[in-house]
Formats: structure tokens, sequence, C-alpha cells
């Protein structure tokens, strides 16, 4: 029995087309409000003629406002877009999509959001917002999170809101990470997830990776071993996954060792081990923080990844990946994860 999405998409595709572009021009309006005609027209791919017309329907529906600041989403847009949500994943396939990679991967679960993060900026935003969703609905009575840093995490960190008053969260930064961009490192993404969500934080002052001589001695340091106990106690982990190489570079790794990296073909990158395509262990940086085999005995992990030129680095990863993994990627990076 055809469901009507089914009869549609046979006898009127081109009506579902038209509601995908008019949902994607209201969902991006809902995201940055208030946003430009000209900025949006960018971010969207569309022709100002086009929009200018789609622009001035959604206006007629009472959907959007105008102003001297941008346009921004009425009330009735607010709530069409909230109903028009499960419809438009129906028609793309994402729920079928996230069901098929959940299987492929062997993990928990996988989210899925609409669009390629390589080909839209915007897509990151919704990236952050959907791992926000899923980390508070995972939120105990007591909560202890380790965050690693990056430019995802911070998406993540830019969308969460105030948790209920009977739970209690403490972010720690999952590892070292003094020497990355500062926006991105994760002592000031832990700050940031406090801040939004009304909770504590501490801090981990050390860098991102030490000789064996200097590991040895910072972890004796009274404030150090106590935030490293924290780390290993934690229960719920949000991370992400990098390209081998491109983190390599951003670390400043030597010569030598990026030799190494690239002569073992290594793929993907997170918590500094550095995996092949078979999704084994070639190189390794000395971190102080949060090690791989720590993971399988933390409840919850979400590793945030998304963007067609990162599914080689995820697919890497996910073979080394804890089955209670919660995946938030997007169409660009799931559609090349299920082709193989």
């Amino acid at each position: 029995m055809y469901s009507l999405i089914d009869v549609q998409k046979r006898l009127l595709p081109d009506l579902l087309a038209v509601m995908q572009k008019r949902y994607h021009i209201l969902h991006y309006i809902g995201l940055m409000e208030p946003v430009g005609r000209r900025n949006l027209s960018l971010s969207l791919s569309l022709t100002e003629r086009v929009l200018r017309s789609e622009v001035e329907f959604l206006k007629d529906q009472n959907l959007l406002t105008t102003s001297t600041s941008g346009m921004s989403l009425t009330n009735d847009g607010k709530e069409l877009l909230e109903k028009l949500a499960s419809v438009i994943r129906d028609i793309s396939g994402i729920n079928e999509m996230e069901e098929s990679l959940q299987r492929k991967l062997g993990i928990q679960k996988v989210i899925i959001v609409s669009g390629n993060s390589d080909e839209s900026p915007w897509v990151k935003t919704e990236l952050g917002r959907a791992a926000a969703n899923w980390m508070k609905s995972s939120l105990t009575g007591e909560n202890i999170i380790a965050v690693t840093g990056g430019s995802t995490i911070a998406a993540v960190a830019d969308r969460l809101t105030p948790v209920d008053t009977e739970k209690s969260c403490l972010f720690v930064p999952a590892r070292g990470g003094i020497g990355e961009e500062v926006k991105n490192q994760a002592n000031l993404i832990c700050a940031t997830m406090a801040e939004r969500t009304r909770s504590k934080y501490r801090v981990l002052y050390v860098p991102d990776q030490v000789s064996r001589d200097m590991y040895e001695s910072i972890i004796k340091e009274p404030e150090i071993s106590e935030v490293l106990q924290l780390i290993k106690s934690a229960s719920m982990v949000l991370h992400g996954i990098g390209d081998a190489i491109t983190m390599a570079e951003r670390r400043k790794t030597s010569s030598e060792a990026l030799k190494e990296i690239q002569g073992a073909k290594a793929e993907g990158e997170a918590f500094g081990y550095y995996f092949n395509d078979n999704g084994e262990v070639v190189y390794k940086v000395q971190t102080i923080g949060l090690q791989l085999q720590d993971l399988s005995n933390i409840p919850c992990v979400i590793a945030v990844a998304g963007g067609e030129t990162k599914a080689k680095a995820i697919a890497a990863y996910m073979k080394q990946a804890p089955r209670s993994t919660v995946f938030v990627t997007d169409e660009g990076a799931a559609k090349r994860l299920l082709e193989g």
C-alpha cells in the first residue's frame, strides 16, 4: 500500500521539490534570523531573482516578516516549520538512511541532519543543534561531561540552553588543548557549555601533546590529577572526528611524524589516535586526558562530524568506536558512508 508521500513522489515530484525548497528557506531563516536576502541567497545557492519570488510568496502566507535588519519567521512560520520537519525527513529518505547507517556502523544510534556542511556552512549549526538536543535528552541526575575541542564541538556549545534544575552538569575537557586556536580549545568550549546550561566546569591547562617525561611529571600535579580523575569518571563524552593529515598539520606535527602518518595511510583522527581505513591505530600522540580505551567504560558517547570530505575519516574511526556511540552527521557524509 502506497503512502501519500510515495504517491506524490510518483505523480507530483515537482510539488515535493518546491516544498523542500521553501522548507529550506524557512529553516535557514529560523536558524540565522534576522538574515538579509543576499546572505540567504548565497547560503542556499539560489539566485536573487528566484529567492525574491519565494520570499514574496512566504511573506504573503504570513510565514515570514521583513525589517531593516533582515528576515525573520512569524509565529505561523515557526509552527509550520516544526510540523514540516518530519515530513521533509520522509521525503528526503533521512529516516531510512539513519537506520541503514546505524546497522552498517554497528553503533547505538545515528542522527542525520539535512544538507552537506562542505557546501553550506550553516549545516554545521544544525549539527550543533541536533547534538545539543540529544545531549540534553540523555542527561540524568548528576553528569560529568568530557568534551574535546574543534569547530564542530564549538557549534554544539552555541546551541545549548539551560538544563532542568533537578539535573547537574560538570563540563571537563577530554584532554589538554593548549596550542590549538583559542576559540576551538576544549577549555573554552567547556566554559561556554557551562555558561549556556548554567552549570559548572573545570579546566585542564596542559599542552595537547607532550613528551613521555613531561607526561609523567605533569600528571603528578595535584590539580591536574584531580581533573584527570573527573575525566576518567565521565558519564558522557562529546567529541569530533578529524581528517588525519589536516589534524596532524593543525597540531604542527614534526615532519618526521607527518611522513609516518602519511606513509601509514592514516585517514581519521580522534583523541590523538590516527586510524587507517581498516580502523587500525597507525600513530598515537602522547596526550594528557581521555584515552581511546576509556570510551568503553562511558555510558554515553556522542560523536559529531559532517561533510562529504570527512567520510573516509569517519569510516576509519567508526571501526574502533564503542557500540554505545551516538553519531550525529549530515546528509553529505551519510550518503558517502553508505556508498562504502
